[in-house]
């Protein structure tokens, strides 16, 4: 094959690809308004400008492109509470840093967190089944950090597990919680999301005394 057709071929892949995503966010932008079910594809790609018939050039259909959605809005919330997990620090600090990361992913991706706040229970079933598989993973991932700790020591990984989950919900609920919130109602929200995670961790070092 010749330069000049791999450079062709580099070139269409990067146009099919600038046009997923532009579907992915057209449709974004639209779901700010309604839910996936309501929602048409002939009403994303007039956004984007392209036919009805090039979007299944990208997706089977709109189940589809919802699932990516839901990865593609829960993937760096993923990466951030991982990082902040990952620090040796205090719990207290923890906390602190986990709170932070949440209210600036909202901040920084409000249509993300409003789409994975609507569809986690909405009335596409794919799309309620990958929040839950996202949820589900993120979960596993906080157990292992949380597993590593010298806290969790003499723990079942059942319970570990359990805990993480805690940690999961809290945070979800959390983002959706800062989604309206004015400057002054965010600093609220923090300033509570921060006391609850507390009373988890306090409970948490007290578990098998229980």
């Amino acid at each position: 094959m010749s330069s000049s057709t791999h450079a062709t071929l580099g070139v269409r892949q990067a146009q099919k690809l600038k046009t997923r995503q532009a579907l992915l966010d057209a449709a974004l932008r639209l779901l700010e308004e309604q839910s996936l079910s309501s929602l048409g594809l002939r009403e994303v790609t007039r956004v984007v400008g392209v036919a009805p018939a090039a979007f299944y050039r990208h997706f089977r259909d709109m189940a589809e492109l919802g699932v990516a959605l839901v990865e593609e809005s829960l993937g760096s919330l993923h990466v951030m509470i991982r990082a902040v997990l990952a620090e040796q620090q205090e719990a207290e600090e923890v906390i602190d840093r986990s709170v932070e990361a949440v209210a600036g992913h909202v901040r920084r991706h409000p249509a993300h967190v409003r789409f994975i706040a609507r569809e986690r229970h909405g009335g596409v079933r794919a799309v309620r089944e990958a929040i839950a598989a996202e949820l589900e993973r993120f979960g596993d991932e906080v157990a292992a950090a949380l597993a590593a700790q010298e806290v969790s020591q003499g723990w079942s990984a059942e319970d570990v597990r359990m805990l993480a989950g805690l940690y999961v919900d809290h945070l979800v609920m959390t983002a959706s919680a800062f989604l309206e919130a004015s400057p002054e109602e965010e600093r609220a929200i923090a300033d509570t999301a921060g006391r609850q995670l507390r009373l988890i961790s306090l409970g948490r070092r007290h578990w098998h005394a229980a």
